[in-house]
């Protein structure tokens, strides 16, 4: 076990900090320096006033940010609930019913309509949820706020140039907590950038118009990266024995050396032969795998968390005609949540990086386990289970 640098425990005291942090400074004065800033990067006094004038600190944003644990679930607990008959029934209706429009958006961006219709559906029920903050406030108060603010004040600078430039109203610009907008919950900074007018009424409105929403939506998609006509994620099966550390989403591989490691598809036919794709084990080798393609790539720049990502694209692929998921080879003895949060203290106080004691097994946790699985002669698959908890 490696000891902690001076340099290192700095550095981990400072993100604990950071994420118990006390706001200090005045709202009222941080908003007056912000107008300050928005004026000089363009925005007219007009928009100012009438996007920020009234604007006031929310507490219930803060508290709603300082308790996110959704994703501390197990993938299969998230899929579960996420991809569930009726939302796939209600996903396949809309493809039927909306398959101009998907046809119209794939031959223009190039992503499939299956990839939408999963993206639409977790995110707003199909656009039956849209949420109800108003986003002005709750982004002004993100922004302001310690903990993330980096993040949120151009998205609030992004929030002005949606009014200034006629696509919103701030009376209109209502949604989620976190400031998402629309159908398919997009920040402003992706709304402002990507947003298409593709119903052709002059306006970008991913709120009202699910012609705009869904293009918008494939238009970010290709900014991130996506490739037309590729695969995005094949559900398979692996082996009771293989080099487990090479199963993880860095490291793309050609198919043959997937076929030569002993993975399969499902049945135990051989796998198909097209391109490369990092070999996926969301819960550790006695779980769900998967290879995700270069596109699954997409997916993580949407959602930064693995677990959301797997599962929009494993829905996509049930949308596509896949069957529903294996449970993988074994039982597997998952952690708790704060078990997972005293794992992620072990492994930072070995001088691991690990960001965040949250409780959510993310990549920064999954590196950090690989190399102590391999240092102790565990199968390195980067899952912390039950028995790899209890060495430590």
């Amino acid at each position: 076990m490696r000891i902690l640098s001076i340099g290192l425990l700095l550095s981990s005291l400072a993100l604990q900090s950071a994420w118990a942090c006390q706001n200090t400074a005045d709202f009222q004065s941080w908003l007056s320096d912000f107008k300050q800033k928005a004026a000089r990067e363009g925005i007219s006094n007009t928009t100012i006033e009438q996007t920020l004038s009234s604007v006031k600190f929310d507490p219930s944003v803060i508290q709603r940010d300082r308790s996110q644990g959704v994703f501390a679930q197990t993938f299969l607990q998230f899929s579960d609930k996420k991809v569930s008959s009726n939302r796939i029934s209600t996903g396949r209706n809309q493809l039927k019913k909306n398959a101009a429009l998907f046809n119209r958006i794939e031959a223009r961006y190039g992503v499939p309509a299956e990839v939408l219709t999963a993206f639409w559906g977790l995110e707003t029920d199909f656009g039956a949820v849209l949420g109800d903050f108003s986003t002005i406030p709750a982004l002004a108060t993100l922004a302001y706020d310690c903990r993330r603010p980096e993040r949120f004040r151009p998205e609030l600078m992004h929030a002005l140039w949606l009014v200034q430039k006629g696509d919103m109203t701030p009376a209109k610009m209502r949604g989620a907590w976190a400031g998402e907008l629309g159908q398919l919950q997009f920040l402003p900074s992706g709304y402002n950038l990507h947003g298409v007018d593709f119903d052709g009424d002059g306006h970008r409105n991913i709120i009202a118009s699910k012609a705009d929403a869904l293009a918008s939506a494939a238009s970010l998609l290709k900014n991130y990266g996506w490739r037309a006509g590729e695969p995005w994620l094949l559900e398979v099966k692996v082996p009771k024995q293989m080099d487990w550390a090479k199963a993880r989403l860095d490291n793309k591989l050609p198919i043959s050396t997937w076929k030569a490691e002993g993975v399969t598809l499902p049945s135990g036919k051989p796998l198909p032969n097209n391109g490369v794709a990092a070999l996926l084990l969301p819960m550790g080798r006695n779980g769900p795998a998967f290879l995700a393609y270069p596109n699954f790539d997409a997916y993580l720049q949407w959602n930064e968390s693995s677990v959301y990502s797997l599962t929009a694209a494993y829905f996509a692929t049930r949308l596509a005609g896949a069957p529903a998921l294996k449970r993988g080879n074994a039982p597997i003895a998952t952690l708790s949540l704060s078990q997972v949060k005293t794992l992620q203290k072990k492994l930072r106080a070995a001088g691991f990086k690990i960001e965040k004691i949250d409780g959510i097994i993310g990549q920064e946790t999954m590196s950090a386990t690989r190399k102590l699985q391999q240092q102790k002669g565990l199968p390195a698959d980067g899952y912390p289970d039950l028995t790899f908890f209890n060495q430590l």
